[in-house]
């Protein structure tokens, strides 16, 4: 038998005889219709090979070629706006070829390789660059500028430099003489093995929030830009619909959403509303700083596996240009259990649940690529991931759940009983946590206010003493604790419905700016320092409710709209009415 020929066929896994000649994590091409798969095993007789593509037909005989190289992403202008499926094939050009489904070894380009880009030339003959730089630029969407890099590890003289003008990707755009003498030529883009990190000058300390508009998180949980943060919930608990509301509203310059192994529902409904969406910030379509990566539930489970590794290198690619990524993975669980599916088919021994033992590792490995990076060509950029967990039972005790705690800093727990109470986001402000807050202090007391953390800190120890309350109310009932106990339930409730609960259908209320944020805190804990005193008087919780003051607070995110802050004197004015009459009320008796 040929040493390249296809040997047996357990699903993706596939394994071929004898000496082949591959090398550990070598792209290849299974069959005759050249199938895309990676060598992911070699011993002394035999070759194991995981195959990115329904194997349906493929038959032992067929041949397998290697292509000398690992699994690569191209990366170049075009990127922005497409769809690709989880080995970075274009599903829009696909589909106009084949329709709904992908067939067998389908072999279309990542990027249109006939658009002709306008492009700038910055570099001139007789420049040194090195990994990183900068050469040329070119408008790709209405809002992101692509700037051409040298490969990182390609550094020497530049003997040739075309003029500006339009030019394709894969056009000669400068030739560098590197240090061995060799010519190498460099286009608008390039390429690079998804499972490699792309290098860069230094990681830099975190110390700027990724501003979401979402209260409960800029709030209570904020994250940093260039930080981790896991949504893990259970089945309907919304962290899809959380995720949709980071990808339109934070304020990262580029977004690359990863629907891994999600319903094709969900995913086509995430097309439908980026491409309906106006960007808040340039007034432009959101799609033109958004790149889609599909891989959902009926795609090839290897793919799967492989899709987050693809999403990850788009993104640290725009960040080696200097922009600030943030990468939705929706979601991870569906990728650890492609992973469980491959590892079982290679017969490895099972760790906990199924799941293979290096299955923390991996996780770490996905997440180890964020941070906020000083790139090789001296810009900043940031890498921000934000991972679902869909554990199954919503049962926060198993294995991805419990190893992504690990290695995130921010954990936005999704609590099933808010959800069905219909409080969004559902994210649990008890079981929630992030270790960000002394990175972000320093900034939220220059550019917001010095009060900001203070603030956050007095509403998280009044949702703290809510939820010690409650479990007394629960035994005996909320009629034997005193007036001092049940203002703080009350004025929780406020926190909650007010502040907590955000409404995605609102104007106002979809994106809350940082400024409102922190005056909706203000004018509450205001209001609970007075009511405090008058309650201290003796005047009942009965009469404080009767001044409508409570359901007017709650209302403060619809009444008072985002470019009207001064509305918020109102408020004060109108506590220090209705409790200065109460306050009489109680001197007089």
């Amino acid at each position: 038998m040929n040493k390249n020929q296809v040997y047996s066929i357990n699903g993706p896994v596939v394994t071929v005889r004898g000496a082949t000649g591959f090398q550990m994590m070598e792209m290849v091409y299974v069959g005759e219709k050249r199938l895309i798969g990676e060598v992911i095993n070699i011993s002394d007789d035999h070759t194991t090979i995981q195959v990115y593509e329904v194997t349906t037909g493929l038959r032992p005989g067929e041949p397998v070629a290697g292509t000398g190289g690992p699994l690569c992403a191209t990366l170049g202008p075009g990127i922005l706006s497409n769809i690709f499926d989880g080995i970075e094939r274009p599903l829009g050009e696909i589909a106009k070829e084949s329709g709904a489904f992908i067939p067998e070894g389908s072999d279309i380009p990542s990027l249109d390789l006939e658009k002709r880009w306008k492009t700038a030339v910055r570099v001139k003959v007789g420049d040194q660059l090195k990994g990183g730089d900068i050469f040329a630029v070119t408008q790709e969407s209405s809002v992101i500028e692509h700037r051409a890099m040298v490969p990182p590890t390609l550094s020497g003289e530049v003997v040739s430099a075309a003029a500006d003008g339009d030019y394709k990707v894969f056009d000669t755009i400068i030739v560098l003489r590197d240090e061995k003498g060799t010519e190498q030529i460099l286009s608008l883009a390039q390429r690079w093995p998804i499972r490699s990190a792309r290098p860069v000058a230094e990681r830099l300390p975190i110390e700027r929030p990724l501003i979401t508009g979402q209260r409960v998180i800029d709030t209570l949980f904020p994250i940093a830009k260039g930080g981790t943060a896991a949504v893990p919930g259970g089945f309907g608990t919304g962290k899809t619909m959380t995720q949709h509301q980071l990808a339109k509203w934070s304020d990262a310059d580029i977004i690359v959403y990863i629907g891994c192994g999600e319903r094709g529902n969900e995913m086509t409904q995430v097309l439908k509303e980026f491409g309906d969406l106006i960007d808040p910030k340039s007034g432009k379509p959101l799609t033109d700083r958004t790149v889609l990566i599909a891989n959902t539930s009926n795609m090839p489970v290897a793919a799967r596996e492989a899709s987050i590794y693809t999403g990850i290198t788009l993104a640290e690619y725009y960040r080696d240009m200097g922009y600030h990524v943030a990468v939705m993975a929706d979601s991870t669980s569906r990728w650890a259990e492609a992973l469980r599916e491959i590892s079982g088919r290679l017969e490895e021994m099972p760790a906990e649940e199924g799941f293979p033992a290096y299955l923390p590792s991996r996780i770490s490995q996905f997440y180890e690529r964020a941070g906020y990076m000083n790139n090789l060509n001296g810009t900043e950029g940031s890498v921000t991931i934000i991972g679902a967990v869909s554990p199954q039972g919503a049962d926060f005790s198993e294995p991805v759940t419990q190893n992504t705690k690990r290695f995130v800093r921010c954990f936005w727990a999704l609590d099933k009983s808010l959800a069905y109470a219909r409080h969004y986001p559902a994210i649990n402000w008890t079981s929630s946590y992030t270790e960000y807050l002394d990175d972000l202090t320093p900034w939220y007391s220059k550019n917001i206010s010095p009060d900001f953390m203070k603030c956050r800190q007095q509403i998280s120890n009044l949702l703290l003493d809510e939820s010690k309350l409650m479990e007394i109310v629960k035994l005996i009932g909320s009629d034997v604790l005193p007036d001092d106990q049940k203002l703080v339930l009350e004025v929780a409730k406020v926190i909650r419905v007010g502040i907590l609960q955000q409404n995605a259908y609102h104007r106002d209320d979809t994106y809350v700016p940082l400024p409102k944020q922190l005056k909706m805190m203000q004018v509450v804990l205001y209001f609970y320092n007075k009511a405090k005193e008058v309650v201290g008087k003796g005047v009942p919780i009965s009469e404080l409710t009767a001044t409508g003051l409570f359901e007017a607070l709650i209302k403060i995110k619809y009444d008072v709209p985002n470019d009207n802050l001064a509305l918020f004197d109102n408020y004060y004015k109108d506590i220090d009415e209705k409790l200065g009459k109460l306050n009489q009320l109680a001197e007089q008796f």
